[in-house]
Protein backbone atom coordinates (compact mmCIF):
# COMPACT_ATOMS: atom_id res chain seq x y z
CA UNK A 1 0.00 0.00 0.00
CA UNK A 2 2.61 2.21 0.66
CA UNK A 3 4.67 1.31 -2.18
CA UNK A 4 1.88 2.35 -4.30
CA UNK A 5 1.18 5.48 -2.68
CA UNK A 6 5.13 6.64 -3.21
CA UNK A 7 5.03 5.93 -6.75
CA UNK A 8 4.73 8.99 -8.18
CA UNK A 9 7.23 10.32 -6.00
CA UNK A 10 9.26 7.55 -7.25
CA UNK A 11 8.74 8.21 -10.77
CA UNK A 12 9.73 12.05 -10.28
CA UNK A 13 13.00 10.46 -8.83
CA UNK A 14 13.62 8.44 -12.18
CA UNK A 15 12.39 11.25 -14.59
CA UNK A 16 15.19 13.05 -12.71
CA UNK A 17 17.90 11.25 -13.46
CA UNK A 18 16.64 10.92 -17.29
CA UNK A 19 16.90 14.64 -17.63
CA UNK A 20 20.34 14.59 -16.19
CA UNK A 21 21.09 11.87 -18.83
CA UNK A 22 19.95 14.21 -21.49
CA UNK A 23 21.11 17.59 -20.32
CA UNK A 24 24.81 16.53 -19.17
CA UNK A 25 28.26 17.56 -20.73
CA UNK A 26 30.26 15.20 -19.23
CA UNK A 27 34.51 16.05 -18.96
CA UNK A 28 36.18 13.20 -20.56
CA UNK A 29 39.73 12.06 -19.09
CA UNK A 30 42.74 11.38 -20.75
CA UNK A 31 42.83 7.86 -18.98
CA UNK A 32 40.09 4.96 -19.47
CA UNK A 33 37.43 5.13 -16.79
CA UNK A 34 35.41 2.59 -15.55
CA UNK A 35 32.49 2.38 -13.49
CA UNK A 36 31.48 -0.24 -11.41
CA UNK A 37 27.50 0.80 -10.56
CA UNK A 38 24.35 -0.14 -9.78
CA UNK A 39 20.31 0.46 -10.20
CA UNK A 40 19.24 -0.11 -6.46
CA UNK A 41 20.14 1.93 -3.37
CA UNK A 42 22.53 -0.45 -1.26
CA UNK A 43 23.50 -3.75 -0.93
CA UNK A 44 24.15 -5.28 -4.47
CA UNK A 45 28.04 -5.54 -3.78
CA UNK A 46 29.64 -2.93 -5.83
CA UNK A 47 32.43 -2.61 -3.80
CA UNK A 48 33.76 -5.58 -3.87
CA UNK A 49 33.41 -5.64 -7.67
CA UNK A 50 35.12 -2.82 -7.72
CA UNK A 51 38.55 -3.70 -5.76
CA UNK A 52 38.59 -6.81 -7.93
CA UNK A 53 38.25 -5.26 -11.22
CA UNK A 54 41.52 -2.86 -9.47
CA UNK A 55 43.07 -6.37 -8.64
CA UNK A 56 42.84 -7.72 -12.29
CA UNK A 57 44.20 -4.37 -13.45
CA UNK A 58 47.23 -4.26 -10.90
CA UNK A 59 47.56 -7.98 -12.55
CA UNK A 60 47.81 -6.88 -16.16
CA UNK A 61 50.67 -3.90 -14.91
CA UNK A 62 48.16 -1.11 -14.86
CA UNK A 63 48.48 1.51 -11.74
CA UNK A 64 44.45 1.68 -11.02
CA UNK A 65 43.06 4.44 -9.00
CA UNK A 66 39.80 3.98 -7.24
CA UNK A 67 37.10 7.44 -7.66
CA UNK A 68 33.84 7.77 -5.41
CA UNK A 69 32.17 10.66 -3.66
CA UNK A 70 32.53 9.84 -0.28
CA UNK A 71 29.84 8.80 0.88
CA UNK A 72 29.29 9.29 4.64
CA UNK A 73 32.19 11.59 4.87
CA UNK A 74 32.55 15.16 5.16
CA UNK A 75 35.25 16.17 3.20
CA UNK A 76 34.10 17.39 -0.52
CA UNK A 77 37.37 16.67 -2.09
CA UNK A 78 39.06 16.05 -4.97
CA UNK A 79 41.48 14.72 -2.22
CA UNK A 80 43.86 11.39 -2.19
CA UNK A 81 43.11 9.27 0.80
CA UNK A 82 46.10 8.92 3.31
CA UNK A 83 45.82 6.90 6.30
CA UNK A 84 45.25 9.88 8.48
CA UNK A 85 41.48 9.78 7.21
CA UNK A 86 39.04 8.53 8.94
CA UNK A 87 35.44 7.40 7.82
CA UNK A 88 34.16 10.57 9.38
CA UNK A 89 36.08 12.45 6.83
CA UNK A 90 35.96 10.58 3.47
CA UNK A 91 33.45 7.12 4.55
CA UNK A 92 34.23 4.18 4.98
CA UNK A 93 33.99 2.54 1.34
CA UNK A 94 36.99 4.81 0.47
CA UNK A 95 38.66 3.90 3.48
CA UNK A 96 37.95 -0.09 2.23
CA UNK A 97 39.01 1.12 -1.45
CA UNK A 98 42.45 2.78 -0.47
CA UNK A 99 43.76 -1.17 0.87
CA UNK A 100 44.02 -2.11 -2.49
CA UNK A 101 44.95 1.13 -5.10
CA UNK A 102 45.28 4.93 -4.02
CA UNK A 103 41.74 6.35 -3.96
CA UNK A 104 40.32 10.03 -4.69
CA UNK A 105 37.27 11.47 -2.48
CA UNK A 106 35.73 13.77 -4.93
CA UNK A 107 32.09 14.89 -5.24
CA UNK A 108 33.01 16.24 -8.54
CA UNK A 109 33.99 13.36 -9.98
CA UNK A 110 35.54 14.89 -13.26
CA UNK A 111 37.62 17.01 -10.98
CA UNK A 112 38.53 13.95 -8.65
CA UNK A 113 39.17 12.08 -12.40
CA UNK A 114 41.39 14.81 -13.27
CA UNK A 115 43.32 14.40 -9.76
CA UNK A 116 43.87 10.86 -9.78
CA UNK A 117 45.06 11.86 -13.95
CA UNK A 118 47.80 14.19 -12.47
CA UNK A 119 48.93 11.82 -9.31
CA UNK A 120 50.18 8.90 -12.14
CA UNK A 121 46.85 7.20 -12.58
CA UNK A 122 46.82 4.92 -15.50
CA UNK A 123 43.19 4.35 -15.24
CA UNK A 124 40.32 5.16 -12.79
CA UNK A 125 37.66 2.60 -11.36
CA UNK A 126 35.12 4.84 -10.14
CA UNK A 127 33.05 2.88 -6.91
CA UNK A 128 29.40 3.90 -7.83
CA UNK A 129 28.47 6.93 -10.37
CA UNK A 130 26.18 5.42 -12.76
CA UNK A 131 23.94 8.11 -12.43
CA UNK A 132 26.57 10.63 -12.19
CA UNK A 133 26.88 12.51 -15.50
CA UNK A 134 30.01 14.90 -14.99
CA UNK A 135 32.60 12.26 -15.89
CA UNK A 136 32.54 10.25 -19.19
CA UNK A 137 32.58 6.53 -18.62
CA UNK A 138 34.57 4.69 -21.40
CA UNK A 139 33.04 1.07 -19.47
CA UNK A 140 30.02 1.30 -17.15
CA UNK A 141 29.26 -1.53 -15.38
CA UNK A 142 25.78 -2.62 -13.47
CA UNK A 143 26.12 -4.69 -10.79
CA UNK A 144 22.77 -6.42 -9.95
CA UNK A 145 22.38 -8.99 -6.70
CA UNK A 146 21.21 -12.60 -8.00
CA UNK A 147 18.69 -12.88 -5.10
CA UNK A 148 16.79 -9.71 -4.68
CA UNK A 149 17.76 -8.40 -8.32
CA UNK A 150 15.19 -5.16 -8.68
CA UNK A 151 13.05 -5.39 -5.25
CA UNK A 152 9.61 -4.31 -6.56
CA UNK A 153 10.53 -2.78 -9.29
CA UNK A 154 9.80 0.58 -8.10
CA UNK A 155 11.58 3.60 -7.68
CA UNK A 156 12.84 5.53 -4.42
CA UNK A 157 11.01 6.00 -2.07
CA UNK A 158 8.55 3.53 -3.13
CA UNK A 159 11.25 1.04 -4.25
CA UNK A 160 14.90 0.34 -4.17
CA UNK A 161 15.67 1.91 -7.81
CA UNK A 162 17.23 4.94 -8.32
CA UNK A 163 16.25 4.85 -12.23
CA UNK A 164 14.02 2.38 -14.34
CA UNK A 165 15.75 -0.89 -15.11
CA UNK A 166 15.79 -0.43 -19.01
CA UNK A 167 16.92 3.25 -18.31
CA UNK A 168 19.91 2.53 -16.16
CA UNK A 169 20.43 -0.72 -18.51
CA UNK A 170 20.66 1.48 -21.70
CA UNK A 171 23.50 3.39 -20.57
CA UNK A 172 25.96 0.09 -19.40
CA UNK A 173 28.60 -1.55 -21.22
CA UNK A 174 27.71 -4.82 -18.99
CA UNK A 175 26.10 -6.69 -15.95
CA UNK A 176 27.63 -8.31 -13.36
CA UNK A 177 25.34 -10.33 -11.22
CA UNK A 178 26.40 -11.32 -7.55
CA UNK A 179 25.69 -14.57 -6.39
CA UNK A 180 22.75 -16.97 -7.26
CA UNK A 181 19.51 -16.08 -9.04
CA UNK A 182 18.50 -14.81 -12.32
CA UNK A 183 17.36 -11.27 -12.49
CA UNK A 184 15.01 -10.01 -15.45
CA UNK A 185 17.54 -8.21 -17.46
CA UNK A 186 14.72 -6.61 -20.02
CA UNK A 187 16.49 -8.35 -22.39
CA UNK A 188 19.77 -6.45 -22.26
CA UNK A 189 22.17 -6.98 -25.00
CA UNK A 190 25.52 -6.65 -23.72
CA UNK A 191 27.61 -9.01 -21.43
CA UNK A 192 26.43 -10.62 -18.58
CA UNK A 193 29.07 -11.77 -16.02
CA UNK A 194 28.87 -13.67 -12.81
CA UNK A 195 30.45 -13.30 -9.44
CA UNK A 196 30.20 -14.61 -6.37
CA UNK A 197 31.36 -13.15 -3.01
CA UNK A 198 33.83 -15.26 -1.31
CA UNK A 199 33.54 -14.69 2.96
CA UNK A 200 37.17 -15.62 4.61
CA UNK A 201 34.60 -17.36 7.49
CA UNK A 202 36.79 -20.80 8.67
CA UNK A 203 37.38 -19.36 12.05
CA UNK A 204 33.98 -18.86 12.66
CA UNK A 205 33.10 -22.56 12.68
CA UNK A 206 31.56 -23.71 15.90
CA UNK A 207 32.23 -20.35 17.82
CA UNK A 208 29.51 -18.27 19.93
CA UNK A 209 29.56 -14.83 18.21
CA UNK A 210 27.32 -11.42 18.48
CA UNK A 211 26.99 -10.11 15.00
CA UNK A 212 26.24 -6.10 14.55
CA UNK A 213 26.59 -4.33 11.32
CA UNK A 214 25.16 -1.31 9.47
CA UNK A 215 25.12 -2.13 5.82
CA UNK A 216 22.48 -1.97 3.04
CA UNK A 217 21.67 -5.92 3.41
CA UNK A 218 22.43 -7.26 6.96
CA UNK A 219 20.58 -9.97 5.97
CA UNK A 220 23.52 -11.37 3.32
CA UNK A 221 25.93 -10.76 6.28
CA UNK A 222 23.90 -13.09 8.29
CA UNK A 223 23.60 -15.91 5.79
CA UNK A 224 27.55 -15.64 5.22
CA UNK A 225 27.65 -16.18 9.20
CA UNK A 226 25.13 -19.10 8.99
CA UNK A 227 27.10 -20.87 6.09
CA UNK A 228 30.27 -20.83 7.99
CA UNK A 229 28.61 -22.48 11.34
CA UNK A 230 28.58 -19.86 13.83
CA UNK A 231 26.86 -20.13 16.66
CA UNK A 232 24.74 -16.74 16.64
CA UNK A 233 24.19 -15.52 20.20
CA UNK A 234 22.45 -12.59 19.15
CA UNK A 235 22.15 -9.57 16.41
CA UNK A 236 22.03 -6.13 16.01
CA UNK A 237 21.49 -4.00 12.96
CA UNK A 238 22.22 -0.20 12.47
CA UNK A 239 21.63 2.21 9.54
CA UNK A 240 23.69 1.93 6.47
CA UNK A 241 27.18 3.77 6.94
CA UNK A 242 26.27 3.96 10.56
CA UNK A 243 28.99 6.07 12.37
CA UNK A 244 29.40 4.06 15.71
CA UNK A 245 29.36 6.18 18.90
CA UNK A 246 32.09 4.65 21.99
CA UNK A 247 28.48 4.14 24.24
CA UNK A 248 26.99 1.94 21.65
CA UNK A 249 30.17 -0.03 21.33
CA UNK A 250 29.89 -0.28 25.00
CA UNK A 251 26.37 -1.37 24.56
CA UNK A 252 27.38 -3.94 22.44
CA UNK A 253 29.96 -5.57 24.25
CA UNK A 254 27.62 -5.61 27.04
CA UNK A 255 24.72 -7.59 25.35
CA UNK A 256 27.53 -10.01 23.70
CA UNK A 257 28.27 -10.73 27.39
CA UNK A 258 30.56 -14.30 26.57
CA UNK A 259 30.96 -14.15 22.75
CA UNK A 260 32.43 -12.67 20.14
CA UNK A 261 31.43 -9.26 18.02
CA UNK A 262 31.57 -9.48 14.56
CA UNK A 263 31.38 -7.04 12.10
CA UNK A 264 32.64 -6.55 8.17
CA UNK A 265 34.77 -4.59 7.08
CA UNK A 266 33.06 -1.75 5.91
CA UNK A 267 31.88 -1.19 9.46
CA UNK A 268 34.91 -1.38 11.58
CA UNK A 269 37.03 1.17 9.93
CA UNK A 270 33.51 3.08 11.27
CA UNK A 271 34.62 2.19 15.06
CA UNK A 272 37.32 4.25 16.44
CA UNK A 273 40.71 2.42 15.88
CA UNK A 274 41.02 2.55 20.04
CA UNK A 275 38.00 0.74 20.38
CA UNK A 276 38.06 -2.23 17.77
CA UNK A 277 40.10 -4.30 20.02
CA UNK A 278 38.16 -7.96 20.22
CA UNK A 279 36.00 -7.12 17.17
CA UNK A 280 36.55 -10.00 14.19
CA UNK A 281 35.63 -9.33 10.93
CA UNK A 282 34.17 -11.07 8.53
CA UNK A 283 36.44 -10.40 5.24
CA UNK A 284 34.90 -10.51 1.71
CA UNK A 285 36.12 -10.47 -1.88
CA UNK A 286 34.38 -10.56 -5.08
CA UNK A 287 35.15 -13.84 -7.49
CA UNK A 288 34.56 -13.95 -10.86
CA UNK A 289 33.24 -17.01 -12.67
CA UNK A 290 35.11 -16.23 -15.66
CA UNK A 291 38.02 -14.40 -15.01
CA UNK A 292 38.43 -14.56 -18.72
CA UNK A 293 35.00 -12.76 -19.67
CA UNK A 294 36.70 -10.06 -17.27
CA UNK A 295 39.72 -9.97 -19.31
CA UNK A 296 37.80 -9.50 -22.66
CA UNK A 297 35.68 -6.41 -21.47
CA UNK A 298 39.11 -4.88 -20.17
CA UNK A 299 40.69 -6.17 -23.63
CA UNK A 300 37.52 -3.84 -25.35
CA UNK A 301 39.22 -0.49 -23.18
CA UNK A 302 42.21 -0.81 -25.89
CA UNK A 303 45.95 -1.51 -25.27
CA UNK A 304 46.28 1.11 -22.34
CA UNK A 305 44.46 -1.12 -20.03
Amino acid sequence: MAARLLAPLGALYGMSVAWKARHARPRRAAIAVICVGNLTAGGSGKTPIAIAIAEALIARGQKPFFLTRGYGGRQAGPLLVTPNHTAAMVGDEALLLARTAPTIVARDRAAGAMLAQAQGAGVVVMDDGHQNFSLHKDLALVVVDGVSGFGNGLMIPAGPLREPVTQGLARAGAVVIVGEGAPGLEGFPGPVLRARLQAGEEFLRGKKIFAFAGIGRPEKFLASLQEAGAVLAGTRWFADHHPYRVGEIAALREAAKDAELVTTEKDLVRIAPAYRGGIAVLAVRAIFDDPSALAALLDSLGPAV
